[in-house]
């Protein structure tokens, strides 16, 4: 008998960093994000008891179109968590995704579609088992599956902000799945906190991410990284319970050029950033100087800018981008964005 199951799940911009990998998809060190409202991915899963070999996964479309790469990056790490939902020895699946970003906008993409998957995997293993999950274990569960896929996946199966990783700034924290940060633990100002997305450069990037975290195994600067993550962690837990704008724009900025340092100085090297995200770091920097206005800056593994700000300063910031960075966006692309309150499942 064919069903149907279906998640809404969000990208996320981590805040401190996630480079570097351990075991099974395991963090070097902890990382700190929060999840975005706008930018998700919507996905449908078709599923059917039959033999599936060879073939588990029947076909994926991507926002209208077959997406061979993508769907043979599914068929693995469906193949590789069999251990976790036996059923998948006996389904077949037919998946449709649609995203609500393009693929190039600097938003994790992979993050947004492997929790999505993640969420879809664990209710269908509850329908299945008929032994539901308490609220706790259900998001715990999808966490891990999310993080096997893609590991900043593992985040954005909660809403506002996340840690992922073992750190003692948070006792409940594990490298195995991440963990909410009780909103009693952030400070007002930050919980409509915004991302304006700032497209520097929309092709494809050079240097993968899955390169780029294994070129931390033999980094020279992997241990100084290791301890500057645990104290940019702990200072950032500080500034969100504090409200300290002016901390947490310093941490978020020293972590988005960190990043960037270590790929330049990894063996071999590389430059992600593009003359147009140099040139839209340091108009923020003025506009920030200029006004006392604590926006800033982070950056995935890649050229385009996520410009933080905060909703009580939307106005003047707003203007800002229009007058001063749209261009500088290819083609004047720009995406407004700000935090979200997580996935949410879709009616059949």
């Amino acid at each position: 008998m064919e069903k149907i199951l279906g998640w809404e799940s969000p990208s996320n911009i981590a805040l401190v960093k996630y480079w570097g990998k351990l075991g099974n998809q395991l963090p070097m060190n902890p990382s700190i994000s929060f999840t975005l409202k706008n930018s998700v991915v919507r996905l449908k899963v078709k599923h059917e008891t039959e033999d599936v070999s060879p073939s588990l996964l029947k076909s994926f479309i991507l926002n209208g179109q077959p997406n061979e790469k993508f769907r043979q990056r599914i068929q693995s790490f469906l193949e590789s968590i069999k251990l976790r939902y036996d059923f998948l020895g006996n389904i077949a699946l037919e998946i449709e995704s649609q995203s609500t970003f393009p693929h190039s906008a600097g938003i994790a993409s992979s993050a947004a579609a492997f929790s999505a998957l993640a969420l879809v995997l664990q209710s269908l293993k509850n329908d299945l088992d008929g032994n539901p999950n308490t609220e706790s274990d259900f998001w715990r569960e999808s966490s891990i599956s999310a993080r096997l896929g893609s590991g900043s996946a593992c985040r954005s199966v909660y809403g506002g902000f996340t840690l992922w990783g073992q750190s003692p700034a948070l006792p409940a924290s594990s490298n195995e799945y991440a963990v909410m940060i009780d909103t009693k633990s952030i400070h007002p100002v930050f919980t409509n906190i915004r991302d304006a997305i700032l497209i520097a450069d929309d092709s494809e990037k050079s240097v993968s991410s899955s390169m780029g975290h294994s070129l931390m195994h033999n980094h020279p600067y992997r241990e100084t990284r290791i301890a500057q993550a645990e104290k940019n962690i702990n200072n950032l837990l500080h500034a969100l319970k504090t409200g300290e704008e002016q901390l947490f724009a310093e941490i978020v900025e020293n972590e988005a050029l960190s990043l960037h340092g270590l790929m330049m100085t990894s063996n071999p090297g590389f430059v992600l950033l593009k003359p147009a995200t140099l040139a839209m770091i340091e108009r923020i920097r003025n506009f920030r100087n200029n006004t006392g206005i604590n926006i800033c800056f982070t950056l995935d593994a890649g050229p385009n800018i996520h410009l933080i700000y905060f909703e009580k300063d939307k106005q003047p910031v707003s203007q800002f981008i229009q007058n001063e960075m749209v261009g500088l966006c290819k083609n004047g692309k720009w995406i407004d964005d700000m935090v979200g309150t997580g996935p949410v499942k879709l009616s059949e």
